[in-house]
């Protein structure tokens, strides 16, 4: 019978610090858990008092990876809050932004903090050593990525541009071209990553539960829609507590939640269990050509479901660039405060899940509450469901073994630790 004690303090390759802890004894588990031992960030603290219009300024420092994800969220919850109405145009360019985001997270989660543990070693460093062309292929897909939210944000991190009802500055229409042609030739750099991964033996483990995600009707959604769970369930955004019904957990400085189970999935696997018929038909190829189906309830595909969006998000880019530049960019007058306040939530797909905002802003334009529930603190609970069912499979294969599942578990959900810690 299989004694283990696995003690990783802090798991390596992910963004925060959480640790793992597994004891076995005479093949009995005892405990399995995954500890989030960062302190709070407070953010919501921070808006209370401050100018709506500083909002999405400072929520996007909650995190770097995904400060556009952060910014849209916010600025959506307080033009919920406002009844501002947005232009085809705003749209198009947060869409285009997100799409940036999206691709910069994606490659650095799957070449720099994932692959690794399927050539066998510790990090991105030693793998330019015996994979030079793969870890040179996604720099260059980062510094497309880079500069699309450049050209649409001011700068590549934590966006300056994006702001209530628009944008302060607008791209012109030769850097809309520009971006479009880089993006073609990155084609052959997507279809290079599909044929990497590819090739990864993928861990067989599968256990059901509930993925939830944004859909809408006629897109794969990122920005807005509706709250959607693959158990049946559908929401508008201004009821996310219903699904998400977070709780204070004992060893975490992050809350778990819960909807019709005792845990939930959100990310890249959640969106293309909800929402894979409207993917761009060369992103369906590349799930095909992973071996993805729906519904699939592997957590370590999660990862290639990224690689999946990967190429649907250059695919949708490219479209969107050629609808900008036939329109042509117009300039669009700034939205002004009337003097009325109110409540707004706001959601989008970031690249580790569904992200909400909810403020409550008062009639002289300052926030009165707000609340923010990140995809990672939504993610923990079934993180640790998938350990206390995965660990009882591989018992017998030894503490090492043990050990190496666990870290590829947890860095396979892509975890945001710091931004997810919300304790009180």
């Amino acid at each position: 019978m299989a004694n283990v004690n696995v003690q990783v303090h802090h798991v390596t390759r992910v963004e925060g610090h959480g640790n793992i802890v597994v004891n076995a004894r005479n093949g009995v588990l005892e405990e399995c858990r995954l500890d989030i031992v960062e302190t709070p960030r407070f953010f919501e603290a921070m808006l209370r008092g401050r100018p709506y219009t500083e909002s999405s300024h400072i929520t996007s420092r909650i995190c770097g990876i995904c400060a556009v994800g952060h910014a849209t969220a916010s600025l959506r919850a307080t033009e919920a809050a406002l009844n501002v109405e947005l232009s085809e145009q705003t749209q198009l360019l947060r869409k285009l932004i997100f799409h940036g985001e999206q691709l910069d997270s994606h490659v650095l989660h799957t070449y720099m903090l994932v692959a690794p543990d399927f050539f066998g070693v510790g990090s991105v460093i030693p793998l330019a050593a015996i994979a030079p062309d793969a870890v040179v292929r996604a720099l260059r897909m980062k510094k497309l990525a880079g500069a699309v939210c450049a050209a649409i944000g001011g700068r590549h991190t934590h966006p300056i541009a994006m702001t209530v009802g628009g944008f302060t500055h607008l791209p012109a229409v030769d850097e809309i071209r520009s971006l479009r042609n880089r993006l073609v030739d990155a084609r052959k750099d997507v279809d290079d990553t599909v044929a990497l991964f590819k090739t990864l033996p993928w861990p067989k483990f599968e256990r059901e539960t509930e993925y939830v995600a944004l859909s809408k009707p006629d897109e794969y959604a990122f920005i807005d829609g509706v709250i959607t769970t693959t158990d049946g369930g559908s929401y508008e955004i201004k009821d996310y507590r219903k699904v998400t019904n977070e709780k204070v957990i004992q060893h975490s400085s992050a809350k778990h939640c819960a909807h019709k189970r005792e845990s939930y999935m959100v990310g890249a696997l959640a969106r293309f269990n909800v929402n894979h018929t409207q993917l761009d038909p060369r992103a369906q190829a590349a799930a095909e050509a992973l071996g993805l189906k729906a519904i699939c309830i592997n957590p370590y595909m999660n990862t290639a479901a990224q690689v999946v969006e990967i190429v649907h998000c250059v695919e949708d880019a490219i479209r969107i660039c050629d609808e900008l530049i036939a329109r042509g960019i117009q300039t669009e007058t700034p939205h002004k405060f009337a003097g009325k306040g109110g409540e707004g939530a706001g959601s989008c797909e970031v690249p580790r899940g569904i992200l909400f905002h909810n403020y409550i802003i008062g009639d002289d334009g300052r926030v009165v509450g707000a609340n923010c529930i990140i995809p990672t603190g939504q993610n923990l609970a079934n993180i640790e469901a998938d350990m206390r069912a995965l660990v009882p499979q591989i018992l017998d294969q030894g503490q090492a073994k043990v050990q190496m599942m666990m870290e590829m578990l947890v860095r396979a959900y892509d975890p945001c630790i710091s931004c997810s810690t919300h304790f009180l």
